[in-house]
């Protein structure tokens, strides 16, 4: 069985004491054992702090986008390696194994493109000077430049692949180095992905170090220069925030958690047109995709109320077709969830659902010892009192569709009790219905995903993050945000405001 060693100082390193085992879902089937017991937290920190740090910021951003492109590189020559280890040890179909690893790719080729269009600057301006005196002579800018610390990621286990990627993105653009820590449970892509970047010789030295297990006291060395990025629960998130780090010394903390993504249909929308069809497909992608562990996954679909028998009789028409089991075996589409927590989980969720709505579909899933759900769409009539349709996210494949009244007022109420998300949807060809509820419901979300026609032929759906756009979310969904371009830089960079003459200032290399 293998052991799975963290990369640490610029060297692999196994942990000793207690280790945790990397599992099949489909299966149950032990595949490797991970450890961090007597890992050097601390000399990690330093080193890149003094060896990763000044080798990025040394280099300007087309030389950072240039090493972006590299490592996308390094995972498309990979790309079946990984393909194959995601469905062992993530439970992942081909086609979703594929979504993770290409998107890891994908990302970093964009921000390696965004870095070659930044150029051979290594700061960036923010906005145009502004003059400060009687004579445009007394002059102010903003700047931002590369912070001096290290980025922590903590990673969630769904996507082991593009969460690496898209976190790492950024922060190495940005020119800091990046200590990153996948879920353990689903390791297994993430630490060859890191094999391949050494072996590729892909990073400067200390630029990516590798934690393959617990974090030990990793966060404890961590002080105001640094930031940490965290996917995941609500709860390890809290734990995060109060952590003297953060408290005590400032260190920065983005966070991405729970979300109970909502998808409107609009009043106008006809039955079997286009916009429908797009509606439909989303939702049963979004159930099934990953097994539904997916943050962005739409959780809570609002139809019209005298559409409501209709669309969740179209649903349980397209969901019975999808057939749930060992993805290594030809012809499913669905996997299972990730670990054996997550099944009890899900389970517990759907029954905490079920005391509140009533039953639309429940499709078959396996016997045996993997950890398979079968997809379940819930229905209630009464969305407004449904607590735990608003408050508890079932990671898993789950939804629950529901009426309302046919107005725009109506349909962002209901959207808005799950109290912040990471993206809602509205499908809809009603321009005045969309602007009611998209300026409505805004404020409550990272994204917005606008579903209508003219974009059925080319959409990639709500549940997929793009890099030009910003991923996060306020209240539930963690209030951090990420990706989004160049925005996505400044979370590893320090804003300075700097004043003086306006030709001197004009004259720093921005």
């Amino acid at each position: 069985m293998k052991t799975l060693a963290s990369y640490i100082k610029g060297t692999w390193c196994e942990g000793d004491g207690p280790a945790a085992t990397l599992v099949n879902p489909a299966t149950a089937e032990p595949l490797a054992h991970a450890s961090t017991g007597g890992v050097d937290f601390a000399g990690a920190v330093a080193y890149a702090r003094d060896r990763g740090g000044p080798a990025l910021r040394a280099m300007t951003f087309a030389e950072r986008g240039a090493l972006l492109q590299r490592l996308a590189d390094v995972i498309h020559a990979g790309r079946e390696q990984l393909i194959a280890l995601a469905i062992e040890n993530g439970g992942n179909t081909r086609s979703d194994a594929k979504f993770d690893i290409d998107g890891a790719s994908a990302t970093l080729a964009a921000y390696a493109r965004l870095g070659a269009q930044l150029g051979d600057a290594r700061a960036l301006a923010d906005g145009d000077g502004v003059q400060l005196g009687r004579s445009p002579r007394l002059h102010g800018r903003h700047v931002w430049t590369s912070r001096r610390g290290v980025a922590v990621h903590i990673n969630a286990f769904n996507f082991p692949a593009w969460g690496l990627a898209e976190k790492a993105a950024c922060a190495l653009l940005a020119g800091m180095p990046v200590i990153t820590k996948p879920a353990t449970a689903t390791a297994l892509v993430s630490w060859r992905l890191m094999q391949m970047f050494v072996e590729a010789g892909a990073l400067p030295d200390g630029a990516l170090q590798f934690v393959c297990g617990g974090a030990g006291d990793l966060l404890d060395h961590l002080g105001g220069q640094d930031v940490v990025a965290f996917t995941g629960s609500s709860g390890t998130a809290a734990a995060l925030r109060a952590m003297r780090c953060a408290v005590e010394r400032s260190t920065r903390v983005n966070v991405e958690a729970d979300s109970l993504n909502a998808a409107v249909l609009g009043p106008d929308v006809e039955p079997g047109s286009e916009t429908e069809d797009l509606f439909v497909a989303d939702v049963v992608r979004d159930m099934s995709q990953k097994a539904g562990q997916k943050c962005t996954a739409i959780r809570r679909a609002f139809v019209p109320a005298d559409r409501l028998d209709a669309l969740a009789e179209r649903l349980a028409e397209r969901l019975a077709d999808i057939r749930v089991g060992n993805p290594a075996d030809d012809g499913v589409r669905m996997g299972p969830v990730a670990t054996a927590q997550q099944l009890a989980d899900v389970r517990a969720g759907i029954d905490r659902l079920a005391a509140e709505t009533s039953e639309v579909f429940t499709g078959a899933a396996p016997d045996g010892p993997g950890y398979f759900v079968p997809l379940t769409l819930r229905r209630t009539d009464d969305p407004a009192s449904a607590r735990a349709l608003h408050a508890h996210e079932v990671f898993g494949p789950v939804a629950t569709i529901a009426p309302y009244d046919g107005t725009a007022a109506a349909a962002a109420a209901l959207v808005r009790l799950g109290g912040g998300g990471l993206v809602a949807s509205v499908y809809s060809d009603d321009r005045a219905f969309l602007a009611d509820v998209v300026l409505d419901i805004a404020a409550d979300h990272g994204r917005v995903f606008v579903g209508s026609r003219k974009i059925a032929g080319q959409s990639p759906g709500p549940g997929t993050v793009l890099p030009q756009l910003v991923h996060g979310g306020p209240g539930r969904a963690g209030g951090g945000e990420e990706l989004g371009g160049e925005r996505g830089l400044h979370f590893y960079m320090q804003r300075t405001a700097i004043e003086g003459d306006k030709a001197l200032l004009s004259a720093l290399p921005l």
